[in-house]
């Protein structure tokens, strides 16, 4: 039992440092095509697309990622997200992520 735990605790670390390498200043360059439905600071005003400030940084690579290799589909979002590379999408989260998320209403 304690060598599965040794096993997943380390895998979980390998994929920590897979996605932990975004760069937040080169997302912000990024994200002005995003802000157009995310808000200019990550936060939107509709209630149809997401506010992207403030959420997890794994969460949103996976996200991104998902839309990009159409595993979530949204003809919305497919244009915006195909020629991502994985480097951009790291770079994209790191900047969303370290935004202050949506204050409550």
């Amino acid at each position: 039992m304690k060598r599965g735990l040794v096993l997943v605790l380390a895998a979980m670390a390998g994929v920590t440092a897979a996605w932990a390498e975004g760069d937040a200043e080169r997302g912000q360059s990024m994200a002005a095509l995003c802000s157009a439905c995310h808000g200019p600071d990550g936060v939107s005003v509709n209630p149809l697309w997401p506010s992207l400030a403030g959420q997890q940084e794994l969460y949103l690579v996976n996200s991104i990622k998902a839309y990009r290799d159409g595993v979530r589909e949204d003809v919305s979002m497919q244009p915006f997200v195909a020629t991502l590379t994985d480097q951009d999408v790291e770079d994209l989260a790191a900047y969303y992520a370290s935004l202050s998320p949506c204050p409550d209403p």
